[in-house]
């Protein structure tokens, strides 16, 4: 057995740690932030565009149950990954598409599973693939969100859709 991880962001953290928290082989997901210039950014700054960072996910993952590539494929179907720094309603650089990577084989699977992914998409994929630098984890009330809050108007609205677009479509991958 052998875990990895792998930082990705498709917008709102609580919809992209609500999808990954349900798929085998993955151990752990933290949500956060990542890809900008400040340091132990906070929702707020982070919310605010000026520190640079996406919501993101730290996926710890067992490569003996899942491939990079098969993370990939979900994560590219489970968000919109052809609009440029937007997902629904939310807008700005901290919800861009982004894969960030550690390594050449990381970056090369990557590029793989867009092009792949780019037939399914009248529009260009937009989702950047950048090494990543740093990840700090968001504040406590952020993880396992949807699983404590999934009444809440946001969850049902946004998060339970994609919930049941990722069993319909991925229902072996499922835990």
């Amino acid at each position: 057995m052998s875990d990895k991880q792998i930082v990705i962001g498709g917008g709102c953290f609580w919809c992209t740690e609500a999808i990954f928290q349900r798929i085998k082989g993955i151990k752990l997901v933290e949500s956060g932030y990542s890809g900008g210039v400040s340091t132990n950014p906070s929702y707020e700054e982070v919310c605010s565009g000026t520190s640079g960072h996406a919501e993101v996910i730290r996926l710890t993952y067992d490569t003996a149950q899942i491939k990079l590539g098969e993370i990939i494929e979900i994560f590219l179907q489970l968000h919109n990954p052809t609009t440029l720094n937007k997902q629904g309603a939310d807008k700005g650089t901290q919800y861009r598409s982004v894969i960030f990577y550690d390594g050449a084989n990381e970056k090369e699977v990557a590029e793989i599973e867009i092009r792949k992914a780019q037939s399914d998409y009248s529009d260009p994929i937009t989702t950047e693939v950048s090494p990543i630098t740093a990840f700090y984890k968001a504040e406590d009330y952020h993880q396992n969100y949807y699983n404590t809050h999934s009444s809440q108007g946001y969850c049902e609205v946004v998060i339970s859709p994609k919930l049941t677009k990722l069993k319909e479509k991925y229902f072996v991958k499922l835990k």
